[in-house]
């Protein structure tokens, strides 16, 4: 499955077999009536790739046979679920080079509740797995920190999580084990899910920081998660996982192709810890209030990271007198802060109906990291329209900084090379997404997003005489079908 020439020789038939499935499963259902309400489709923050899989919003009703034998599963303790995103995309200015491409996400999984199934009360189980299809603009055009899609990955069959959970003390805890991934639960905004940009749930930071790109889509790794409850309000997590996905350190290009299809279920890499906390509250204004959430926390890694400035013989890395040896500094970490506020609520029940803003902040010690500081930022505007009550518009940036040590290299490089040498600074992103609900469970989303900087304001790699990679513009439109 992850030999190159096979897959390169299966590539463009897969690719326009799953488009032409999606092309058929939009005709079907897009002007298809509505057999079933569902009680929690008017939240706008649906996120059609969140994890684990949600059934809150399925097109499963607009087939009955298939919604009875759907339902007949889950009341046995097992929900089969099937997604589907399919998006068309293209940076017609900027980047490297200019191109449309196609990507694709089909995922499947299985929640299962042991109670029901075994008799474990308060246990559960998930696993899913990926079949990754497609183009990536940012692997291949623009070469920007902030992956422009959130399902941009190598392509293969991949199997993503695989863990069990056990509820502790009538609810007050929880324990979860097996192959995980971070970003279900860690710097996790609700606001952000809106957005198709990968930066918007796993941050630049962390792909580039963490060893092998940390636990995140697409890569899981074993762990073991704490979760704590006190109250309603009230959360506390703390993790320890696997280091390493793929082994690879921080060399992010190596990271997906050594751990290629998500089975290497490594354990002897050093370790990964994470620890959140989550505060949600309500501000008496207005009649109903103004809905909150407020989350803090921090990751150590106890790897080791090379310094991106000095040798281990006291020259600049850049400097051709050096010996080109990093010196190695054991252990990294990072603090951050994030927060989603409504700031107007719309007449009705949902809390998260009307316009709200979210916001990251995230730092890093320079010394042993290509990017030391990211700051995000989105406004949405949820549901205004009551003749489109789950429709979406959103307005989101990414600011990502480079080390200063970093930025020092390039500058000791540029006085020793023939060629112009930019030195790198920071990205900025900005994106803008429109995301409409045609029937529960069929969504459709056209996306504008514009790459300032790619890579920090780094040197073309296909054009290295001409300097820094140009700014891109990118155009896109995503349907996602949910089973």
């Amino acid at each position: 499955m992850c030999h190159e020439k096979r897959e390169a020789a299966r590539r463009q038939p897969a690719s326009r077999t799953l488009a032409l499935i999606l092309l058929a499963l939009f005709i079907a259902f897009a002007g298809g009536p509505v057999h079933a309400e569902d009680p929690h489709a008017g939240s706008p923050l649906y996120d059609p790739l969140s994890h684990p899989l949600s059934t809150e919003t399925s097109i499963a009703p607009l087939i009955p046979q298939l919604n009875e034998f759907k339902q007949a599963l889950i009341d046995l303790g097992y929900n089969f679920q099937v997604n589907y995103t399919g998006e068309g995309l293209g940076n017609p200015v900027g980047g490297a080079q200019q191109s449309a491409a196609y990507e694709g996400l089909l995922e499947l999984g299985i929640d299962g509740d042991l109670n029901r199934i075994a008799g474990l009360k308060g246990a559960s189980f998930h696993i899913n797995a990926f079949q990754i299809h497609g183009y990536g603009l940012t692997t291949n055009n623009i070469y920007n920190f902030a992956t422009i899609s959130g399902i941009e990955a190598r392509r293969t069959m991949r199997l993503f999580e695989a863990w069990v959970e056990q509820e502790l003390l009538d609810g007050l805890a929880s324990i979860r084990f097996g192959q995980l991934t971070a970003d279900s639960e860690f710097l996790a905004n609700e606001l952000d899910v809106l957005y198709w940009n990968g930066t918007f749930g796993w941050p630049v930071l962390t792909s580039f920081d963490m060893s092998g790109t940390g636990p995140h889509y697409p890569l899981t790794t074993p762990g073991i998660r704490l979760k704590i409850t006190p109250n309603k309000q009230t959360a506390f997590y703390i993790a320890l996982f696997n280091g390493d996905p793929a082994g690879v350190g921080q060399d992010v290009a190596q990271t997906e192709t050594k751990n290629c299809c998500g089975i290497n279920f490594r354990l002897k890499d050093p370790p990964l810890v994470m620890g959140q906390a989550d505060f949600a509250y309500v501000l008496p204004i207005g009649e109903q209030g103004l809905t909150g959430k407020f989350r803090v926390g921090g990751w150590y890694s106890f790897d080791t990271f090379n310094d991106q400035f000095v040798a281990t013989d006291g020259l600049p890395l850049a400097d051709p007198a050096s010996n080109g040896i990093p010196v190695v500094h054991r252990g990294n970490q990072a603090a951050y802060a994030l927060m989603d506020q409504m700031i107007w609520k719309h007449p009705g029940e949902d809390p998260w109906r009307g316009i709200g803003f979210f916001a990251l902040a995230m730092a890093a010690p320079p010394v042993q990291n290509l990017i030391s500081f990211e700051f995000q930022f989105g406004v949405n505007f949820m549901g205004l329209w009551d003749a489109r009550p789950h429709d979406s518009f959103g307005v989101a940036i990414d600011y990502s900084r480079v080390s200063p040590n970093v930025a020092s290299f390039d500058r000791v490089a540029a006085a020793f090379s023939e060629i112009p040498v930019p030195i790198r600074d920071d990205e900025l992103l900005l994106e803008a997404t429109y995301q409409a609900q045609i029937v529960p469970g069929l969504f459709i989303q056209p996306d504008f997003q514009y790459v300032f900087h790619p890579g920090g304001g780094a040197i073309d790699p296909l054009n290295p005489f001409v300097g820094r990679i140009p700014d891109a513009a990118v155009f896109g439109l995503r349907t996602v079908v949910k089973f």
